[in-house]
């Protein structure tokens, strides 16, 4: 219900006491009295005399109420008729004290609601003040007032109140209806892809509303955007409506007040810092833990379009397609033989996923050539919301090509803002030709513009199509890395080496990156020196671009892998670091470099220790690869280490299906070096890996080895 929406969101805003909830049960009679007294004493003085810009009758009329009872208790305090009451008089108190906190929570709730947000729910509210003065009424007619022995005006005062009470009818401000229809016909004109009149839109918001001002719009806009997070149920207005709402005000807000550098702090080179959280934001979701079942067994990522292959197991629609292109006829998890190719969407787990993003703040973006009969995402954000983005961004735009230097910063900002979330957003505002604009202020001296600019461009890279445009942009890849190398705050650093990461997802583009002039270099830098969030940002990175075999030997005369090296004892980055060396190995010169590194071996043994599943699987396959083609030198290093034969063994125990069978080829390896059987701990159950159906379908990885041997560990 609306009225319990309400209630449920004043007390997010509010977090009152649970006194405010439950009636009060330990008070003595006059204890009770005094109480009521004074709750709703202090509503009144709180209320009375305010006036609302909406709700102004209703909020009158229970005020006007409340002065009633506080006439009653006060006459009760005041003659001593607290004591002695009968159960039902004190019940009917009892009552009354839930009547006046929930009266105090309404009138909270209309005080300290937007104009706008009052606007569009005028007649849910109107409703609860109409179910207010009902359980007034029900209250006074149960009330044994004849028992009271109260005075004469004082029993006028109440009877009257009784008497209004019953006679009270839902009141509905026509002028306030009228006022919400008028905002909703400007979304249905954007609807319907018209633009509505500048004259119409100052005369509603600026005379009718007395929305004033820049910053008076942004605190509209800040209060609709919290009902949007905190949206419960199938309420009016849905999310999709808000959308739409926050989109027609934004749009609104630079139509009518233009580019206010005063009221964003940015005048006379005075920088005021926006929230910090606002910009790390966008990619927060590399600090979280990914469920394990949302990740494609393939890319090790979450997955964007969970689908069933024949086998029954589930991929990204990206990865097993890809897998099926270049010629494979079975499943990549088990082996099985494909009997059809066909793809079935997974629309369960893609629903699991979509709960979980959202209840992270994490953008669900689907692949955009997906066919539509399979697409269950919904769009967050209705045609309305999208027509008047579009008109918001070009207003953008052209303050980011013409506009003075303060307007540019602003614009910058909003447009990162605008492009922080959906598909169509980031889509539009490249068509319109934000990118070489943002290009322009990655090398301001306004460390809020490239800041803003810089992190702008990471989220228009989200969206597949744009990784072209920029990429495309000259010169901008170059800025990119200048950012990463020279920018002004740690932030723009960030999220510079956050965008090579977006851009490095195309596979055609990560020789490109490498290539430029001190991007892995500084990737490098970030891994050793950054902070948390900037580690995570550069080991992904250079993750990416380590999955390019020509990248290995800028990597190795960058120094990216003695990085990755030395992460590997780093909280938080070990896992990816380890998934990079595991593939710069694959190459012999490679692994030659990181068999030269000292700590490269005990830290993918440490890696195997204390690692996460993933982790342990990233880092036997490292070692396992290193073997294969680092030389006999590298070989010797991994194999002579006192500590491998027991972390073979607990991961034979305990590792995932990659990791045992990882396990078991390295200790083939071992094998064949020591020319006879290895026995870890003495047991005595033999295990032949020239047998086991999983060992064998390691061959691709561990090559031609015909020496069986025996371990004492089951297949799990």
């Amino acid at each position: 219900m609306a009225s319990a929406a309400i209630f449920s969101s004043l007390r997010r805003r509010r977090s009152p006491s649970l006194e405010a909830f439950l009636a009060p049960v330990d008070l003595t009679e006059a204890a009770l009295v005094e109480t009521l007294a004074a709750v709703s004493g202090e509503l009144v003085s709180s209320f009375s005399g305010k006036t609302l810009a909406f709700q102004r009758r209703n909020s009158r009329s229970l005020v006007r109420k409340v002065e009633v009872f506080l006439v009653l208790l006060d006459h009760l305090r005041e003659s001593g008729l607290g004591s002695g009451l009968s159960a039902t008089a004190i019940l009917c108190l009892k009552e009354l004290y839930l009547l006046l906190y929930r009266s105090k929570m309404l009138l909270e709730y209309c005080f300290l609601s937007s104009k706008l947000w009052l606007l569009l729910q005028n007649h849910s509210i109107s409703g609860h003040f109409h179910d207010l003065s009902q359980e007034i009424s029900t209250l006074l007619d149960v009330f044994p007032l004849e028992e009271l022995n109260l005075s004469d005006d004082v029993r006028e005062q109440v009877e009257l109140l009784q008497k209004q009470s019953r006679r009270s009818k839902l009141f509905i401000d026509k002028h306030d209806d009228e006022l919400r229809l008028k905002f909703y016909s400007f979304l249905d004109k954007f609807e319907n892809g018209r633009v509505p009149d500048p004259v119409e839109l100052n005369s509603f918001f600026v005379e009718e509303l007395g929305i004033r001002g820049s910053r008076s719009f942004r605190l509209e806009i800040e209060f609709l955007e919290e009902q949007i997070v905190n949206h419960e149920g199938d309420i009016e207005p849905t999310v999709s409506v808000l959308n739409g709402f926050v989109a027609l005000i934004r749009y609104c807000r630079f139509l009518l007040f233009g580019f206010d550098e005063d009221e964003m702090g940015l005048r006379s080179g005075k920088q005021r810092k926006v929230k910090k959280g606002l910009i790390t934001q966008e990619i927060a979701e590399t600090f979280l833990t990914i469920p394990k079942d949302f990740c494609c067994p393939i890319s090790l990522d979450l997955m964007r379009d969970p689908v069933i292959i024949s086998t029954g197991q589930t991929y990204d629609w990206a990865s097993i397609s890809r897998w099926i292109d270049e010629g494979h006829c079975t499943c990549p998890k088990t082996g099985q033989m494909l009997v059809h190719t066909r793809l079935v969407p997974n629309r369960a787990l893609r629903n699991l996923i979509v709960q979980w993003c959202t209840a992270h703040g994490i953008p669900y973006e689907p692949l955009e050539n997906v066919d539509a009969s399979t697409e269950t995402f919904a769009a967050s954000a209705s045609k309305a919301a999208i027509e008047a983005n579009k008109a918001t961004a070009a207003l953008l735009i052209q303050q980011l090509e013409l506009g003075s230097e303060g307007a540019k910063t602003i614009a910058a900002r909003e447009i990162r803002l605008l492009a922080k979330t959906g598909r169509e957003n980031r889509a539009y505002i490249a068509e319109a030709g934000a990118i070489p604009h943002l290009k322009g202020l990655l090398s301001s001296p306004n460390a809020i513009a490239q800041e803003n600019s810089v992190t702008a461009m990471l989220n228009l890279s989200i969206y597949d199509k744009n990784k072209s445009r920029i990429i495309d942009e000259e010169g901008c890849l170059g800025c990119i890395v200048q950012v990463l190398r020279h920018g002004h705050t740690t932030e723009a650093r960030e999220n510079a080496a956050a965008t090579l990461f977006s851009l490095s997802a195309v596979h055609d583009y990560k020789k490109r990156i490498a290539d430029e002039d001190g991007a892995i270099e500084a990737l490098a830098g970030m891994l050793r020196e950054g902070t948390p969030r900037g580690k995570k940002d550069a080991v992904t990175a250079l993750f990416n671009l380590s999955t390019h075999a020509n990248n290995c030997v800028r990597m190795i005369e960058s120094g990216a892998v003695t990085a990755l090296v030395e992460a590997l004892g780093v909280e938080g980055v070990a896992e990816e670091a380890a998934g990079a060396l595991n593939l710069v190995v694959r190459q012999p010169i490679g692994a030659t470099a990181v068999g030269n590194e000292e700590t490269a071996v005990p830290g993918l043994l440490g890696m195997m220790r204390c690692g996460s599943a993933r982790g342990k699987e990233n880092a036997v396959a490292a070692l396992l690869e290193l073997c294969r083609s680092g030389g006999a030198a590298a070989t010797e290093r991994v194999l002579k280490a006192p500590a491998l034969a027991g972390l073979l063994q607990t991961l034979l125990f305990t590792g995932t299906k990659r990791a045992r069978r990882k396990a078991a080829s390295l200790a083939r390896v071992y094998q064949r070096r020591e020319n006879a059987a290895l026995h870890f701990g003495g047991l005595g159950i033999g295990y032949a890996l020239s047998g086991n159906s999983t060992a064998n379908r390691d061959t691709n990885f561990a090559g031609d080895v015909s020496v069986s041997m025996s371990i004492s560990v089951p297949v799990l």
